[in-house]
């Protein structure tokens, strides 16, 4: 949960607030954090879970209002959403896509850089090697954040790790 007084641009101290995204159609995963002085603060972490026996637009509809009203509420600066991976299973990854893409426009709606990241890269960024399992990567996303559990559903965790490595590749570069 975002503190009192926390959740808005003005509130918080120079820096950049940074949402992470992890898309998916039956959920997608956020994560938001703020960067400022070299360091990363957790904000709020969640998911948007969506209903299976719903029609594929509706679903859809559902997630793009849901960003919106996160966007609203959290104020981020910026956006991280992460690359489809197709793996084997292309048809899968179409409704994948769906969901990057009404998510996508959302984030462009409110004008935000977009940050989009290989799998590969939010694992390096945040565990420090592109072949980290999710469970390396989970477990250095509590110690970055300083969390005392591994953020849930795994989703957000993810988000998660997709904005801490967009607030770690401003620090490489300077930003």
């Amino acid at each position: 949960m975002v503190p009192a007084g926390e959740n808005s641009a003005k509130a918080r101290s120079a820096g950049r607030r940074i949402i992470g995204i992890d898309p998916g159609l039956a959920s997608t995963g956020w994560g938001v954090v703020d960067y400022a002085e070299g360091r990363v603060r957790y904000v709020d972490h969640g998911s948007i879970e969506t209903k299976a026996d719903r029609p594929r637009a509706e679903r859809l509809f559902f997630i793009a209002e849901a960003i919106r009203s996160i966007l609203d509420s959290l104020e981020p600066d910026e956006a991280a959403i992460e690359n489809l991976y197709f793996g084997r299973n292309v048809s899968s990854a179409i409704p994948v896509a769906e969901a990057r893409g009404v998510i996508s426009a959302a984030l462009a709606g409110r004008g935000m850089p977009i940050h989009e990241l290989r799998p590969n890269e939010i694992k390096k960024g945040v565990a420090g090697v592109s072949g980290a399992d999710k469970r390396q990567v989970q477990e250095m996303i509590r110690i970055i954040l300083g969390l005392s559990d591994i953020p849930k559903p795994d989703h957000a965790a993810d988000a998660l790790g997709a904005a801490v490595c967009a607030a770690r590749l401003q620090q490489i570069q300077g930003a």
